[in-house]
Formats: C-alpha cells, sequence, structure tokens
C-alpha cells in the first residue's frame, strides 16, 4: 500500500545523500518534494501541512546531532515526525477489573468488520484471553452464520438470538458473565451508507452494552472517505480506536496517515491479509520505518519466534555450522519460513532489500518443487545425496514431476551451502584449527604440527577470491534478474 510513497522517500533522501552538505534552500526544496509526496499517497491536507509546518520548525532550528549527517538528521526528523503522525505509540488495552472487558464493533459494511471482528478474537486467545462473541448484526443476511463459521475457524463460540439487535446484545453480555468469559465482542449491522437508523441502533447498543472499547472497523482501500466515515462515527460513538483493514492493498494508504490527525483517534490494530493470522497491534514506529525503506526487523522477529521453537532453531543452527544439516533439517526450516508468510512480504521487512527485489516477482510454487523433490527421495538419500545416481534422479524426477536436472541442481546448491558454512570465520572449525583456542593461545602459533607464521592458504592461489553468494538450495533462479545475494 506504501510502495509509491516509500519510492518517492528513497529518491528525495538519496539525492540528499549524494550532495554531502545541506544549505538552507535545500531544506526548503526537500521539504516541498515531502509535501508532494504526501499529497500524492493522499494523505489529508490538513495533516500534511501540519506535518510539514512541524518539519520546517525542528529542521530550521535543530541542532544536528555529531553522529549524523545533514541528511541523516532529515531522515531522522522524518521518521519522528510520521511516528507521531500514525498515532505514536501503539494501542494497549486495560481489562475490566470486573470481567467481561466488553469490545463493541462498528463500521459500514463491506469494509471487513465481521471479519476484523474474529480476527480481533483471535488475537485476544493469543493473549491468554476467553472471548465470546456475540452477533448483534441481524441485518445483514447470514452475517451471524458467518461470524460462526469465523469463531470455528479461531476457535471462539459465537452467541446470537434473532429479535432486536438491542436485546441480542444485552443478552450476550449477560451469557458471557455466565460462561465466565473474560472478553465480550460485540459484532453490530453495518449499512452500505452512514443513516440515521444504523446509528441509532449503535448506540442504543452501546448505552446497554457499556462497552470499555468502541472500535470502529474503515476500509483502507477507500482513501479520504475513511476519514470521513470516522469523523461521523466519533460524532455519535465514543471511539476508542480504529481497526484499520486491507492495509496489503494496492490503495496510496493516505487514510492510516490522516486518521489520527483528523479524528484524534489512533489505529488500535490492522489488518494486512484475508488470513484469521493477518492481524496485529498497530505499531506506528514499525510503519515509518517499512515507509522510510529502512525495514521492519521487529516485526519479522515476532513471526519468527511465532512459528520456530527456540530449542529447535538452536538444534537446526548447531546442525549447520557443525555440517550435519541434512536435506530432512532443510525440508523442516523451508517449511517453517512458509509459516511465516509469502516471501514477497518478508523481503519487504528486511532492511537494505534493494527495490529490485521487493518488486519483483517471486516464485512461491518454487518452493513446493523443491519440497517435493525432497519428499520423494529415501531417508538415505536426504542423509546422505551423494549417493544419488542417474537411476535415482530418474526416480527422484518422475516421483516430484520435476525434472532430473533440477534434482542435480538442488544438490549442487545444497552441498556449497554446507562448505560455505563451514568456511565462515569463527564457525564450523575444527578443533585444532587457528585463532584463540580454549587455552588462550595466540593464532600466529597456529595447530600443533604446523610452524607459526606459515602460509594458510595454498601456493599460487589468491587471498582476494571473490566471496561465493549465499544461496538457499533451489531457490537461486526464483529471483532471477532481482540482482540479491543469492537470487540472481
Amino acid at each position: 500500500m506504501f510502495e509509491s510513497l516509500s519510492e518517492r522517500f528513497e529518491g528525495i533522501f538519496g539525492r540528499l545523500r549524494s550532495q554531502g552538505t545541506l544549505r538552507a534552500g535545500d531544506v526548503d526544496e526537500v521539504l516541498r518534494e515531502i509535501r508532494l509526496a504526501l499529497l500524492e499517497a493522499d494523505v489529508n491536507f490538513t495533516v500534511v501541512k501540519t506535518m510539514i509546518d512541524r518539519l520546517r520548525e525542528r529542521a530550521v532550528g535543530a541542532r544536528l546531532h555529531e553522529a549524523l549527517n545533514p541528511a541523516q538528521q532529515i531522515v531522522k526528523l522524518v521518521n519522528e515526525e510520521l511516528v507521531e503522525t500514525l498515532g505514536g505509540e501503539s494501542f494497549a488495552i486495560k481489562y475490566a477489573s470486573r470481567p467481561p472487558t466488553v469490545i463493541l464493533m462498528a463500521g459500514l459494511q463491506g469494509s471487513g468488520k465481521t471479519t476484523a471482528t474474529a480476527k480481533l478474537a483471535r488475537w485476544f486467545r493469543q493473549q491468554g484471553r476467553n472471548p465470546l462473541l456475540i452477533g448483534a448484526d441481524l441485518q445483514r443476511p447470514a452475517a451471524v452464520e458467518q461470524l460462526r463459521t469465523l469463531g470455528e475457524r479461531v476457535g471462539v463460540s459465537v452467541f446470537s438470538q434473532p429479535g432486536d439487535p438491542v436485546d441480542t446484545a444485552k443478552a450476550g453480555i449477560d451469557e458471557a458473565r455466565r460462561l465466565g468469559r473474560d472478553i465480550a465482542i460485540v459484532d453490530t449491522a453495518g449499512r452500505l451508507a452512514i443513516d440515521v437508523d444504523m446509528m441509532d441502533q449503535v448506540r442504543r447498543i452501546a448505552g446497554v452494552v457499556e462497552p470499555n472499547y468502541t472500535f470502529l472497523v474503515v476500509d483502507a482501500m477507500t482513501g479520504q472517505d475513511a476519514v470521513t466515515v470516522a469523523e461521523s462515527f466519533g460524532e455519535t460513538l465514543d471511539l476508542d480506536g480504529i481497526i484499520m483493514t486491507k492495509l496489503d492493498g494496492d490503495a496510496r494508504g493516505g487514510a492510516a496517515l490522516s486518521v489520527k490527525e483528523v479524528v484524534g483517534k489512533p489505529i488500535a490494530f490492522a489488518s494486512t491479509g484475508e488470513k484469521v493470522d493477518d492481524f496485529d497491534l498497530f505499531h506506528p514506529d514499525r510503519l515509518a520505518s517499512r515507509i522510510l525503506g529502512m525495514g521492519d526487523m521487529l516485526t519479522l522477529i515476532e513471526k519468527a519466534e511465532q512459528v520456530y521453537e527456540k530449542d529447535q532453531a538452536e538444534e537446526a543452527a548447531a546442525k549447520l555450522l557443525g555440517g550435519g544439516f541434512t536435506l530432512d533439517d532443510f525440508l523442516e526450516q523451508l517449511q517453517q519460513v512458509k509459516k511465516m508468510g509469502p516471501l514477497s512480504g518478508l523481503l519487504g521487512m528486511m532492511p537494505g532489500v534493494p527495490k529490485e527485489m521487493k518488486d519483483a516477482e517471486v516464485d512461491e510454487g518454487r518452493l513446493g518443487r523443491v519440497e517435493a523433490i525432497i519428499r520423494s527421495m529415501t531417508r538415505a538419500e536426504r542423509t546422505d545425496p551423494t549417493i544419488i545416481d542417474g537411476s535415482r534422479r530418474a526416480r527422484i524426477a518422475q516421483g516430484s514431476g520435476t525434472e532430473p536436472g533440477e534434482i542435480s541442481q538442488l544438490i549442487k546448491q545444497f552441498r556449497e551451502m554446507q562448505k560455505m558454512m563451514k568456511r565462515m570465520p569463527g564457525l564450523g572449525r575444527s578443533k585444532g584449527g587457528g585463532g584463540r583456542g580454549a587455552k588462550g593461545k595466540k593464532g600466529r602459533k597456529g595447530a600443533k604440527g604446523r610452524k607459526g607464521g606459515g602460509r594458510v592458504t595454498p601456493a599460487g592461489t589468491s587471498q582476494n577470491r571473490p566471496k561465493q553468494p549465499f544461496t538457499l538450495p533451489g531457490l537461486d533462479d526464483m529471483g532471477q534478474g532481482m540482482g540479491g545475494p543469492g537470487l540472481n
């Protein structure tokens, strides 16, 4: 969603770094370009004006940090202003002293409200809570059935009853207390447009359930209309935060950058995909970092922690560095990476990834082909790929629906990866290798049986050989032409 804005910022800051020093006129030119970039991203005009005024005031009167050059200082200021515009800090949920904590969900029809309701319930379950979903959307046909289906997927039960939505919501809260649930999430009806009846109904529901939090679900794809909707609901309900859906879309992203400044309510949660696990707290600092092309390592680490067990990860690392890493281990790691989400999304979170890699079409099906090849091998072949001869390659290719050449390529790349890990400085050394050993001996004396100060590379070879790129077996041509290490 923020790709075009991110590209504009990268271009602006790239020109800044090439200049070395900045004059007063340069600052004005940079602020003008930032203003145009934000307006083109559909950010509210008032928000842009306020942000540029703050940047100009800080840039003119700021004392340059000794560790930063002027260009880096501008980047730092823009990052801080983006974080502030997006809300400053992540939303913090405080639970009711007397359960249940009641959450009221409101929004227009088509904004993804019911799906976001189920995703929110799943998020609370991840926090160790025991939620109950209450289907008070009796206006839209099959809305309750949709909520029940989603509830089954996330493992949360749903309460609903026919009749008046206000009575249903109240009965749902009573049921949550009876069952001992500590979270009650009320899904209310939406309309295609804001009308008096809809606002009156959600206001009456809020009156009987007395929510601890009222969240408005808005569609990020609607641009500035999302901000207008938030303003209208804010006049009727005491909103606590915004849940922004479809942040993975191809709209320009102006709504996310405008809603906090215009409405005065922060974005509490963000939905970044259709899957129920594509939902989390909104982190302004992380989004600002991604917009400025600096990646989002914290989110990447959190995704890895969700699918990797610490003991398993340490065991796999020990095998990889010790030379005992087999194709079975590689297959297991490949499956864990797939659970983290699309590779294109993971690349976008990594800092310093070239634009060509981010924009390239990553063939996710290639992972499936690699997995099929490994699964078509016997256990002995996975443990020791050197035993795979021509007849074995033909059998594996037939079983995996691939060509024998692909099997040879996978095995070759796997061997290269093993060799490279052994060559890495400080890793994979033999016990008698050089460097400071367990007894603290200096590396100049070398290992036992070798004279100190001697040659460590064979005669006639260059010590400045180009480093081999790091590649994942079977993935070298996935990003052909992207220009990144191990992907070209």
